[in-house]
């Protein structure tokens, strides 16, 4: 995986979480040896964080998209959105290491699965590809997952991350809801909004 003529490779899965590719990938202090630091600073604002529109610049310069279509602002977007605990809308350094490893998961799982090379996964496809992150969804799930992110059955890159993110980011939503681990939460309304309606 090259970014800014930099390899970073890909940084797996640290904590051993089904489908939480990177998470965290780098606790701790910055480090300024870092090379990710130097292409971080380049597009972070005076505040030190990322927004969705430097954040889609930076990953279509970087070509961690490939020969895919660059990725859609409303994917970065909802990218920010999964690792924004502080609810400001950016993302610091941290949280974009996090992200890179993460798509740098995702893309090799797409890559795994897209066996055709078409450039896209079918509804079959997906079921692997989520089946290897950890997740066992039900055959409606996948369905339904398909008619929201496919065009006439096929999922693009930029469509699968976004529902690789929404995907986790909807699962630790619920995670941290059911404590009892039984899959089984109750909601208050205005906590269901807040938690579906920010990703």
């Amino acid at each position: 995986m090259f970014f800014g003529g930099q390899d970073f490779g890909n940084f797996g899965n640290p904590m051993g979480q089904p489908g939480y590719p990177g998470h965290p990938a780098y606790p701790g202090s910055i480090s300024t040896g870092d090379p990710m630091w130097k292409c971080f600073l380049a597009i972070a604002g005076q505040d030190g964080e990322v927004g969705a529109e430097d954040l889609q610049k930076c990953l279509t310069q970087s070509g961690i998209s490939g020969t895919y279509s660059p990725f859609s602002l409303e994917t970065c977007r909802i990218m920010i959105a999964m690792l924004d605990r502080d609810y400001t809308g950016r993302m610091g350094f941290n949280e974009f290491k996090e992200l890179w490893a993460a798509l740098s998961s995702w893309k090799q799982n797409f890559v795994t699965v897209d066996k055709d090379g078409s450039g896209s996964v079918e509804h079959h496809e997906l079921n692997q590809a989520i089946a290897a992150m950890g997740y066992r969804l039900s055959p409606q799930t996948v369905t339904t997952i398909v008619k929201r992110y496919g065009k006439n059955g096929r999922i693009f890159f930029d469509d699968y991350v976004a529902c690789c993110v929404k995907l986790r980011a909807l699962t630790d939503f619920f995670r941290r809801r059911d404590h009892l681990q039984q899959g089984v939460v109750s909601f208050v309304y205005d906590d269901f909004l807040q938690g579906t309606m920010a990703i």
